[in-house]
């Protein structure tokens, strides 16, 4: 069922439906039937402006494709640009803490990498590139995307973690007791009912650094829509430049705000904990992909604007 369907007024739709319960959603709201044709054919007697509004309001991952003229003028593309690519804001005080000499940067510092699919997990792949002893904690009711855990999940310990029981969400705080960074990668407060918000983890671990990845970001109408790196895409004009004038959508060749996103994540939390061994402190780390996707878009806008044309005399 995943991919592009056009709808009767002739704009595109992406659909992402690569977990179970996204998939039964949006067959929910088409009433049709698990096969692509018959999703083409319900899709096409839809404005495409309302599918997507329906199947988001149902929590669906799905997302419009746009232009970047569009997108401009959309709200949730206002609330983005009023914010910074990486907010590091602090949110409780603590003693200074010096790193630990070792063979690798962050030597001695553990994290707890509570994220899934891409973005959240490369984050916590580049903090253990770096010397962090990582785990990942999933949960065994969760489903996954074996090959994506392979990629993501080097130099990672692993556990599971049901944060439905007491049990789990005691587990959990023992360990949060001894982290120093912990990443999650849910739509805004989708850990505060289990206890485990910034001021949560921050009140349980001083001193801890809260990374927070989310598709939209924390303001605007959409800060609590479902969203994916190629529906953030969609949304925000991407595809839409990288189709040009081809007959279908097409995205960029690569998961990019994905993967830029978790390394931007990395670097957060490595200046967070910079400014925790100079001045103290917890902090809270804040990224999304659509800011990703808005800083991407402005480079390509810079490179234009001052005309950058390789020297070729340069070797580099």
């Amino acid at each position: 069922m995943s991919g592009f369907y056009q709808g009767k007024d002739g704009a595109w739709i992406q659909l992402h439906c690569n977990f179970p319960l996204h998939a039964a959603g949006v067959l929910k709201i088409l009433e049709g039937a698990n096969e692509r044709t018959a999703v083409a054919a319900a899709v096409s007697t839809w404005d495409i402006a309302e599918l997507e509004a329906v199947c988001s309001d149902a929590g669906m991952a799905v997302g419009m494709v746009r232009s970047n003229e569009e997108w401009a003028k959309h709200p949730q593309s206002t609330a983005v640009d009023g914010l910074p690519l990486i907010e590091i804001e602090r949110i409780g005080d603590s003693p200074a803490e010096s790193f630990e000499d070792g063979e690798r940067p962050l030597s001695g510092i553990r994290a707890l990498d509570l994220t899934r699919v891409i973005a959240g997990p490369m984050c916590g792949r580049t903090l253990a590139e770096h010397g962090t002893n990582v785990m990942r904690v999933s949960a065994a009711h969760l489903p996954s995307i074996e090959t994506l855990v392979m990629d993501t999940g080097a130099g990672k310990l692993s556990t599971c973690i049901d944060l439905r029981n007491n049990a789990g969400r005691k587990t959990l705080r023992r360990l949060t007791r001894d982290a120093d960074i912990f990443v999650e990668g849910l739509r805004p407060g989708g850990l505060s009912a289990a206890g485990f918000s910034p001021e949560d983890v921050a009140a349980i671990r001083p001193g801890a650094i809260y990374v927070t990845i989310n598709a939209y970001g924390r303001e605007g109408p959409w800060r609590k829509k479902r969203g994916y790196d190629s529906l953030v895409q969609s949304c925000t004009g991407l595809v839409h430049e990288e189709t040009g004038d081809r007959e279908f959508p097409r995205h960029l060749p690569a998961q990019v705000l994905d993967y830029v996103t978790g390394y931007l994540a990395a670097f957060g939390a490595m200046t967070a904990l910079a400014r925790r061994a100079e001045d103290g402190g917890s902090y809270h780390v804040r990224l999304s992909l659509c800011q990703t996707a808005r800083w991407l878009k402005r480079l390509g806008r810079l490179s234009e604007d001052v005309n950058c044309v390789p020297d070729p005399s340069s070797r580099t």
